[in-house]
């Protein structure tokens, strides 16, 4: 696949699967960590029509290596919505975290881009990924605005919301619970889900 970003031209091939974060290489010879304390990704659930709510999770990581090899990875037991109840049966209905854990993005991206940028620097560009979630593989788009913060730091934000549908993941039966559970008339399969991760250069002195 081939990514325009003016005022370069980047190349991003897909790996295992993706993300979002595709914004983040650094160095061939560098390696960067996400830093959970500067990340957040929050998803939007949509019940009875018209009434939604914004949940998130509290424990992520991420790296990107020496390869342009690019992973982000949630652990699905940390979804926070504010009600512990509802906390629980997310984990046990929708995501079964007794048999998924985690849900992952992995990408194989250009080095250069961030090699590329200065601090101050901020980019606009759009990348193709895959995301691994309850078993299942699903290709997405993402629309991203990457800002390199210093030498060491990049924030990596999405510009437009993340589609996430969980009939694609063979979850449809887990909303359904849900529904049945809280009494509703309906609660959306389809979750709009936003993001801003920060990474840290590993390699900088």
């Amino acid at each position: 696949m081939t990514l325009t970003c003016h005022p370069r031209r980047l190349t991003v091939s897909l790996a295992f699967s993706a993300f979002l974060f595709a914004a983040t290489a650094g160095p061939v010879a560098a390696e960067w960590m996400l830093d959970p304390a500067r990340s957040q990704l929050a998803f939007v659930s949509i019940k009875a029509e018209d009434t939604a709510e914004v949940n998130r999770f509290t424990e992520m990581s991420g790296s990107v290596d020496e390869n342009g090899q690019v992973q982000v990875v949630l652990q699905l037991d940390s979804v926070e919505t504010l009600i512990p109840i509802r906390n629980e049966r997310i984990r046990k209905f929708l995501f079964e975290t007794t048999d998924y854990k985690e849900a992952k993005l992995t990408a194989k991206i250009d080095g250069s881009f961030v090699e590329d940028m200065k601090p101050g620097d901020i980019e606009t560009l759009v990348a193709e990924g895959i995301l691994s979630l309850h078993g299942e593989r699903q290709p997405m788009i993402l629309r991203l605005q990457a800002a390199k913060v210093s030498g060491d730091t990049l924030m990596v934000a999405s510009t437009e919301p993340l589609l996430v549908d969980a009939a694609k993941f063979g979850m449809t039966s887990g909303v359904e619970k849900l529904r049945e559970i809280a009494g509703l008339e309906s609660i959306s399969t389809a979750v709009p889900v936003s993001f801003v991760v920060t990474f840290v250069d590993q390699g900088a002195s």
